[in-house]
């Protein structure tokens, strides 16, 4: 793809954009994200015609912009390999079309394992995708049982080798520990079985009970047990110890990556407070403007209700709000200090008490967490902020 006008230097400024693709198979209990199965959906809204109403969106998005350059497109959901890939691929070239992608633009599409094929991969990595995410979560099918995952795990490895063979850049593997009934064996099955598929990039997340969800009423009602902190922490130093030993070095709390080229860079954006314009329906966005404000907004959530204002040559956003500074500097400070390049000390209080504490430790003119603090980051960011 090339852009479709030359990048003016002294007006152009990169951009990240978000996609957000809201269709699933199937409801996880644990997921409260904006998404929806077949049944969900209702009148009014088709799969078949989502990738229209993202390409009217993205044009409206560069009459609101300006002129920009993309840098990194992330395709999130939700599982946006639920659609066809060359749907996928359409709204790429919509968002190229509109703005231009960067020479050397990162994108990346987030898959199940059993949403895709080598013929849909082809697809997509000729069409411009760069790097695929898998929602690997469990190696252990009794914990993807408890997630409500439907993929089985032996077709992980074929998925990966799919991907490789179709030619993609990165490839990464995304993981949840902290399930009900996970053993620490469970975890360490999962992490070797990760390891040994040799990933560019891994994600690991704790599992969080959302309120409202599938799985915060069988927890509410005693059928699950979450682990206690202590097991939790134990699984997080764990994963560290095992993607270190395999040449995955931790550059962001809970992601790891074989080098720094293969850091997932659209991520970076959301830590380093930089400008994305989120598409599709419940999509955020945020935008800093020339005075130093940034504003931030969010799509209504529906499909149906977002296909239908797009249409109408609407805009689909629904609220939003300008960011002051004092939630700027907060938002500065939770994001910054979850980076293994740590965070300016000038944007810290009482930062010496981390310190001592063996929380922080020095980097010239920066503080990075240390082992233990990454275990305590929430607490380092109240008693410093």
């Amino acid at each position: 793809m090339t852009s479709t006008e030359p990048p003016d230097p002294e007006r152009v400024r990169g951009l990240g954009l978000y996609v957000h693709v809201p269709f699933c198979s199937v409801r996880c209990g644990y997921c409260d994200f904006n998404t929806y199965t077949a049944e969900e959906l209702g009148e009014g809204v088709s799969r078949t015609t989502y990738a229209d109403s993202a390409v009217l969106e993205v044009a409206q998005a560069r009459d609101a912009t300006g002129p920009r350059e993309v840098e990194t497109v992330f395709f999130g959901g939700g599982t946006p390999t639920q659609l066809p890939a060359a749907d996928l691929v359409r709204i790429l070239r919509g968002i190229d079309a509109a703005w231009g992608l960067a020479v050397g633009a990162e994108v990346t599409t987030e898959a199940n394992p059993d949403s895709v094929t080598p013929e849909s991969l082809t697809t997509l990595r000729e069409g411009g995708f760069t790097r695929i995410s898998f929602g690997v979560q469990s190696a252990v099918p009794h914990v993807l049982r408890v997630l409500d995952r439907t993929h089985d795990p032996a077709r992980v490895p074929d998925a990966v080798r799919w991907a490789r063979a179709a030619g993609f850049e990165q490839v990464s593997l995304d993981l949840i520990y902290g399930s009900p009934g996970e053993s620490v064996d469970d975890w360490r099955r999962t992490l070797d079985a990760t390891v040994a598929l040799e990933p560019d990039h891994v994600s690991a997340y704790a599992l969080i009970v959302e309120p409202g969800t599938a799985l915060a009423r069988t927890v509410r009602r005693g059928e699950v047990v979450m682990p206690d902190d202590d097991e939790t922490a134990d699984k997080y130093l764990l994963a560290d110890e095992v993607l270190t030993a395999a040449g995955l070095e931790w550059y962001e709390l809970s992601n790891w990556a074989r080098e720094d080229a293969a850091r997932c860079r659209h991520n970076l954006r959301y830590w380093h407070g930089q400008d994305w314009w989120g598409v599709g329906p419940g999509a955020h966005s945020m935008l800093a403007h020339a005075d130093g404000t940034r504003e931030r907004w969010w799509n209504v959530k529906h499909p149906a209700a977002y296909a239908g204002r797009v249409a109408a040559g609407e805009s689909p956003r629904l609220d939003g709000e300008l960011v002051d500074a004092a939630s700027g500097h907060l938002e500065d400070v939770m994001l910054g200090i979850r980076l293994r390049e740590g965070i300016d000390r000038s944007l810290l209080r009482d930062a010496d008490a981390m310190v001592e504490a063996g929380y922080l430790r020095p980097d010239r003119e920066r503080l990075v967490l240390t082992h233990t603090g990454r275990l305590v980051a929430d607490h380092v960011v109240r008693a410093t902020t």
